[in-house]
């Protein structure tokens, strides 16, 4: 059901701000040579107020990504000035640097309704569905989620 109350979600669907980036690095050695911040980077991640979760993702062959998940912007870009990531983004980036070849990161901000049901559903843990989709930009009502 269509909600904005979000509070029985795990703590990813709690979230309003999402960060996902990856990381091209030059070689093996590049991506070894990142261990070293990198656990000290999640510790201090995790240990912030408004850090909600996260995971990594690989893309062969050279290839790390995250996808992040913060209480709000705020909490995500506090993070972002932290000693470790700058650390690590200087590392990748500064000129000269040959360690990596690409990267990229874009930040998401959630929407203030979206949809919940069960055990994560706040209002009253039922399971249902809406009688119609949400519309699109170009409908002024969506069409109904049981077909005729």
């Amino acid at each position: 059901m269509r909600t904005t109350d979000f509070s029985a979600a795990p703590p990813q669907g709690q979230a309003t701000a999402m960060f996902i980036g990856a990381t091209r690095y030059s070689g093996p050695l590049a991506m070894l040579h990142t261990i070293r911040t990198w656990g000290p980077m999640v510790r201090q991640m995790k240990r912030m107020p408004g850090y909600r979760w996260h995971t990594v993702y690989y893309r062969f062959p050279y290839t790390l990504g995250t996808i992040a998940f913060f209480a709000d912007q705020d909490a995500m870009l506090k993070f972002a000035r932290g000693r470790h990531h700058r650390d690590l983004m200087c590392w990748l980036t500064d000129e000269g640097a040959n360690n990596a070849t690409a990267g990229f990161i874009r930040l998401f901000t959630a929407q203030p309704h979206g949809y919940s049901n069960g055990s994560w559903r706040a209002e009253d843990g039922s399971m249902s569905h809406m009688p119609t989709w949400t519309p699109l930009s170009t409908e002024t009502t969506g069409p109904a989620v049981h077909r005729s």
